[in-house]
């Protein structure tokens, strides 16, 4: 199989083919291969050309029509190109037949994003992650991968038979190595449940940043927390879920999660695999979704990660939608746009800091409301119960009186029997 990660050095020419179905607009599709010109570009692949092809019917063979087919390879081999790159899952069989027609590399987008996530993923998990959907998209290609040897090796019957053989026992291997890798990725797994469970027992609220790849999630954390976490200009730049602490102008604080961004037409398998990672949206008590105010597919990025969040079970979550980059609006008119179809939405500014106190008040507000308003009489001797009630950051006044320290807060309810027997009766 042509191994993207090992040739794409030596790739000079992409040539990039979108599709356009019956449900779709021109105007869609290119955006779409605009998409994926982005995404090769963020891996040095150089494209050369782009086409759009309508499709009424897919073709089980290639997807395309015969005419079609041909007409695309005597493109890319007039403008020199060295690989075609589909902007549309291709099935093992179809590859093998492009590649067989072509002689040349033929790949599609699952390819170029299981590549990046390869190349992004830091800590264990994610690897795992990524090991394990590489290979699951491997297996069924490894074929593909003989008919290259073969032709490399001049072919003939001998040759063919002991191919075939190979491929038996790479076939196995994989297998194999599918289900050591699944094994390990359920112990990491367990292990972050552990870790999770601890933290919970110290119960500070959750809040998850959601939202389409490139929107501004890392950028938006590192600016209310004031931290440091890697924030490119490029489509998936982190993979892995980042927590800081965001402490709330009532002296509350509240732990918040950057997770993964999405993607349309993110291959499934990523999906389930990346379901774990994306398990911090699941649990948190708020999400905030994110979307680029200045982005034409802003209105579309907003519904795949909504049905990434149905997927996964999250869309249940109490959420706030939160139009960033608006110091980037050329026309103002645009944002009345949005905000006549998104009347609750916040619209802010993770550069220059524009409409975060209104969304941290907003923050505070939803997480107030989640956890009811408690106070307590606690004995000067308990200063164990006060730490954890200063654990959880939820304290919004304090006062040290004669028969013991008054305490007013919003306690998660993983405290209740821990301050069931200090609170005040009305």
């Amino acid at each position: 199989m042509f191994d993207l990660e090992e040739n794409r050095k030596k790739v000079q020419a992409a040539l990039l083919v979108g599709i356009q179905d019956s449900r779709m607009s021109y105007e869609d599709a290119d955006r779409l291969l605009d998409e994926l010109d982005e995404l090769t570009d963020n891996l040095d692949i150089p494209t050369v050309d782009r086409v759009v092809v309508k499709l009424r019917k897919p073709h089980p063979a290639f997807l395309l029509g015969t005419g079609k087919v041909q007409e695309i390879i005597a493109h890319a081999k007039e403008i020199k190109a060295d690989v075609i790159i589909f902007d549309d899952e291709l099935t093992p069989a179809q590859q093998r037949n492009w590649e067989a027609e072509a002689k040349i590399a033929v790949i599609d987008r699952q390819e170029i994003i299981i590549d990046i996530f390869s190349e992004r993923a830091h800590t264990r998990e994610a690897a795992l992650q990524v090991q394990l959907a590489r290979m699951e998209y491997s297996l069924p290609r490894l074929r593909r991968a003989w008919t290259h040897l073969s032709r490399q090796r001049g072919g003939g019957t001998g040759a063919r038979g002991q191919g075939e053989t190979q491929l038996e026992a790479d076939s196995r291997m994989v297998r194999e190595r599918i289900a050591v890798v699944k094994k390990e990725l359920k112990e990491v797994i367990q292990h972050r449940h552990v870790q999770r469970a601890k933290r919970l027992r110290k119960p500070v609220p959750t809040v998850a940043i959601v939202g389409y790849t490139n929107a501004g999630k890392s950028s938006l954390l590192n600016k209310m927390t004031d931290s440091d976490v890697l924030a490119e200009d490029k489509l998936f730049a982190t993979l892995d879920p980042t927590t800081r602490r965001l402490e709330l102008d009532n002296s509350q604080h509240v732990l918040v999660t950057d997770t993964v961004g999405f993607v349309r037409r993110l291959p499934h398998r990523l999906v389930e695999a990346f379901k774990a990672t994306l398990e911090e949206a699941v649990v948190a008590d708020l999400l905030i979704h994110v979307i680029d105010v200045t982005n034409p597919d802003a209105e579309k990025h907003f519904e795949t990660t909504m049905e990434v969040l149905k997927e996964i079970d999250a869309a249940k979550n109490e959420t706030l939608v939160v139009f960033n980059k608006i110091d980037a609006l050329e026309d103002p008119s645009d944002k009345e746009r949005f905000m006549f179809t998104h009347k609750d939405a916040f619209y802010i500014s993770a550069n220059t800091g524009e409409g975060l106190t209104e969304l941290k008040a907003a923050i505070a507000h939803h997480l107030n409301a989640k956890y009811k308003s408690t106070e307590l009489l606690i004995p000067h001797e308990r200063y164990d119960v006060i730490s954890k009630l200063h654990s959880s950051g939820g304290i919004r006044h304090q006062e040290t009186q004669d028969e013991g320290v008054y305490i007013e807060g919003i306690f998660p309810p993983a405290l209740s029997g821990v301050i069931d027997p200090f609170i005040q009766k009305d």
